[in-house]
């Protein structure tokens, strides 16, 4: 039997990019056939667009028609020659058409036919990128914001399939289009509140499906709070910070608790967000989740949220008023990263000016917090974080160096 690699293979079967057999040929308006992934990817990727053979300009947008031909004319081949090893390429499907969306769109308004088609929305996003792209320019994500708001309303909890369908679908389209051309509601709370409904939600059955709609919820809450006006931004409810800082404590999922303290981050300047966030116990939760151990760029972002709540009396007292609040932040000192490092020292050094009570400071020396801070002082750290440690231990050196919990080396510098 002649081997399959020492086979020849007809040269129009070629394409003229990856230089493999085509599974499905279409040519472009110079015409020249290319396989259709390969040539799809080139006019993704590349800055001038050119046909890589007669080198004549290509727009990125332009049509490729199927061969239907010379697709044909492959499989046959691979036919003939399955004694050598060729498997014959499939009938590839034909791409997504707009009209084929619009019609499974007008099709959620019928009961009877509403999950059917919601099932096969939910296919076609998930297959691959230019479905995605092709559901995006029929309004499927708008018509996903609405549906969602109409469960939410509704209250529809049993129906927790079709809620995941319509999240998975509009997270994936969101996550296609680009951030600046992300449409979803601006001036209004409605679609924001159907989301913190999801949140709140917990008498839906069947828990993994739970916690994936959940996690999907905020991590398109996050994505609405990155185009938001700035009006909505400073007006946010206190039951939005409920919310998020009861996936923290619920532990939703790692995906979850990290979206979760990305989206914190975003809307902490704004208005009363920063008071807000301390109200709704979001100091003593984030103690709580470094304490239980998290992955390490969950642990970067919750020190940079820390920091900001610490910024504020409300906040540094809530961290002081945990009984490991301030043995956490030294701990995790030279554990995570250098960022982490850069705002445990921050934090420190706001509860040494502000907040620096008797027993404060006294826990600080017993927890190890001092010990951590001349620590910053003897290796190689950015200059104005050993000046801003330097400042701290300045404030109560003469706390410090009379207590018997201070270290014999500390002393003699």
């Amino acid at each position: 039997m002649e081997d399959h690699e020492t086979l020849e293979v007809p040269r129009y079967f070629i394409c003229p990019i990856s230089l493999e057999i085509m599974k499905d040929p279409v040519t472009a308006i110079t015409g020249i056939t290319y396989d259709r992934q390969t040539i799809e990817y080139w006019l993704s990727t590349a800055e001038d667009v050119l046909c890589p053979v007669t080198k004549q300009p290509l727009p990125k947008d332009s049509d490729l028609t199927p061969n239907h031909t010379l697709r044909r004319l492959i499989q046959a081949w691979c036919v003939t020659n399955a004694d050598h090893g060729i498997d014959r390429i499939p009938t590839p499907k034909p791409p997504l058409c707009k009209s084929l969306v619009l019609k499974l769109l007008r099709n959620l308004k019928s009961p009877e036919l509403y999950m059917n088609s919601l099932d096969s929305l939910y296919l076609l996003v998930s297959e691959n990128e230019k479905n995605r792209r092709c559901l995006i320019e029929a309004g499927t994500t708008g018509a996903m914001v609405s549906l969602i708001t109409k469960l939410s309303k509704e209250r529809l909890t049993t129906n927790i399939v079709g809620l995941r369908h319509a999240l998975k679908i509009l997270h994936l389209t969101c996550l296609t289009i680009p951030q600046k051309k992300l449409i979803i509601p601006k001036e209004d709370h409605e679609f924001i509140d159907s989301l913190l409904w999801v949140l709140g939600s917990d008498n839906m059955v069947e828990d993994d499906l739970v916690i994936e709609v959940q996690t999907l919820a905020i991590l398109i809450l996050g994505m609405v709070m990155k185009v938001v006006a700035t009006n909505v931004l400073e007006r946010l409810k206190f039951e939005f910070f409920k919310q998020a800082i009861n996936v923290i404590r619920k532990r939703i999922s790692p995906q979850a608790v990290k979206a979760t303290l990305r989206m914190l981050i975003d809307v902490c300047p704004w208005g009363r967000n920063r008071m807000k966030i301390v109200e709704a116990g979001g100091v003593f939760e984030l103690v709580e989740l470094e304490i239980d151990g998290i992955e390490r760029n969950a642990s970067e972002l919750l020190f940079a949220l820390l920091a900001d709540l610490c910024s504020c009396a409300d906040g540094r007292a809530q961290l002081i008023k945990h009984a490991g609040g301030i043995a956490m932040v030294a701990k995790r000192m030279f554990r995570v990263s250098p960022g982490t490092d850069d705002r445990a020292v921050h934090i420190l050094s706001l509860i040494g000016k502000f907040s620096a009570t008797a027993e404060v400071v006294a826990e600080m020396m017993r927890v190890g917090a001092v010990s951590k801070l001349c620590i910053v002082l003897q290796v190689d750290y950015a200059p104005y974080l050993k000046k801003k440690s330097r400042e701290i231990l300045k404030l109560h050196s003469n706390v410090w160096n009379s207590s018997p919990c201070t270290p014999l080396y500390l002393l003699t510098r």
